[in-house]
């Protein structure tokens, strides 16, 4: 345990100059776990209703079935094979804050280095979005070996940006993904409460999964 603990160090992932090993050294080490629990809630989605039958699981009742008809019917489910995640990355301005070994913004590439490689290892599909007060940059996702990198080398040039507004550019992303996705929000949540619930409230108005990681 203690030896995991090491490779979440920042004095330690400091230390490593290689991005793509960070990543490698994090996901082998420490967090190759967390693939399912990523995705918990996000990995089904309901398929049918069927009768039920003596012996079935009372959690997966629909209620509200059985008021309309008076009958007893379970939900059922289907696992999603193709989840596509973003990773949605505040490089603003507070961001740049650093304790005497690392800056936030700094751990946040880690973090956003190791989730893409645990994703794109288990042929999960991974984008980046970089934000600050906007967009600054949207790679879509894809779950390539060469994608990775792609990510990765944009991850190693970020920059503390300008100060952010979290419910104006979170709406903006929100609005930019089309499709139903995992995402995943790195931040230091530096913002008035009202506007970083207001900012997560979007994701959720269009059915996606939200994952905070609060730095």
């Amino acid at each position: 345990m203690e030896n995991r603990k090491k490779l979440l160090d920042p004095k330690f992932l400091a230390k490593i100059s290689n991005l793509y090993l960070v990543a490698r050294t994090v996901v082998e080490g420490f967090i190759s776990g967390l693939h399912r629990s990523l995705y918990k809630g996000f990995s089904v989605e309901f398929f049918e209703h069927r009768e039920y039958s003596a012996g079935d699981d009372l959690r997966y009742l629909d209620w509200k079935v059985f008021a309309r008809t008076d009958r007893l019917y379970l939900k059922t489910f289907r696992e999603e094979t193709n989840v596509k995640g973003y990773i949605l990355l505040d490089t603003s301005a507070s961001m740049g804050y650093r304790s005497k070994e690392i800056s936030k913004l700094e751990y946040g590439i880690f973090l956003s280095a190791s989730l893409s490689y645990l994703m794109i290892s288990q042929k999960d599909a991974v984008g980046l979005i970089t934000f600050d007060k906007d967009i600054k940059s949207f790679i879509k996702p894809m779950s390539t070996t060469f994608h990775l990198h792609t990510l990765i080398e944009n991850l190693k040039n970020l920059k503390p940006g300008r100060e952010t507004s979290l419910s104006d550019v979170l709406n903006k992303i929100a609005t930019a993904i089309k499709r139903r996705s995992l995402i995943i929000l790195i931040s230091d949540l530096f913002d008035e409460p009202e506007s970083v619930m207001k900012g997560l409230s979007h994701f959720k108005s269009k059915h996606h999964e939200i994952i905070v990681f609060h730095i």
